[in-house]
């Protein structure tokens, strides 16, 4: 027996659905994890010196914060996650140095006969349409709505880099959850000068991740704790701005 065309799209169609619900409850199974009280963990609080100081290059407080972030119980696969991730906001110079550092914090560590829980690799991570489509639905539901503007008809390449790689294959990866990629981002982008509308997006993101005000407010504390004054004012700063609108 033949089968039509119209049938044969429509059972591929089908199979398309069903293997971007299975993407999309692992991510959601991911989301359930976070964090939903009114403090940051000693783990979460960890996080953004992290990033921060990989941001700025500076060895000497990074190395510090990677030694602080292990001992306050984040897994190696956590931080090498952190890192891997901030070269979409960094620079890949900046995320391989800071990767580069700790490898040598963890030989350090290992020599003075500390033992750091490993972590897990993540799962399966979509290819092709069903990564753009995995990655344009994530990118909608951090923001809270489409993404689009002048500047993506503009630049369309830049869109489609934000859809299918840092929304798609780097948030598709479900061994970091969302609240901790944006504890990242912010601390990230709260160290450099320059980019105060992507860290004011990067505040409501997280909002939309279910951090709250008060957290965020220790995120800019734990800025401060580690030498980091500038990027601590300029977190507290974004977070007024967006709880004042």
């Amino acid at each position: 027996m033949r089968t039509r065309p119209g049938r044969a799209i429509a059972a591929l169609a089908a199979l398309a659905c069903i293997s971007f619900a299975s993407s999309a409850l692992s991510v959601q199974a991911m989301e359930n994890k976070v964090n939903t009280q009114q403090t940051l963990t000693e783990k979460q609080l960890a996080i953004a010196p992290i990033a921060a100081a990989t941001a700025t290059g500076d060895m000497a407080q990074l190395t510090a914060s990677l030694n602080a972030g292990l001992d306050a119980g984040l897994a190696i696969s956590d931080v090498k996650e952190i890192l891997v991730q901030l070269y979409a906001y960094t620079g890949f110079p900046r995320s391989l140095n800071a990767l580069g550092e700790f490898m040598k914090v963890l030989e350090s560590r290992r020599q003075r006969g500390m033992q750091d829980n490993p972590g897990r690799d993540p799962g399966r991570v979509p290819t092709g349409a069903e990564l753009k489509a995995l990655g344009t639905a994530n990118q909608t539901k951090l923001s809270g709505a489409p993404v689009k503007g002048a500047l993506f008809d503009f630049a369309p390449a830049i869109d489609e880099y934000l859809k299918t790689h840092l929304f798609g294959a780097i948030f598709a990866r479900d061994n970091l959850d969302w609240q901790s990629r944006e504890l990242a981002t912010v601390g990230a982008l709260a160290a450099m000068p320059g980019v105060e509308s992507q860290l004011q997006s990067h505040i409501r993101i997280s909002i939309n991740t279910g951090l709250t005000g008060p957290q965020l407010r220790q995120l800019a504390d734990s800025l401060g704790e580690r030498g980091q004054a500038d990027a601590a004012g300029r977190a507290r700063a974004a977070l007024e701005r967006h709880l004042a609108s």
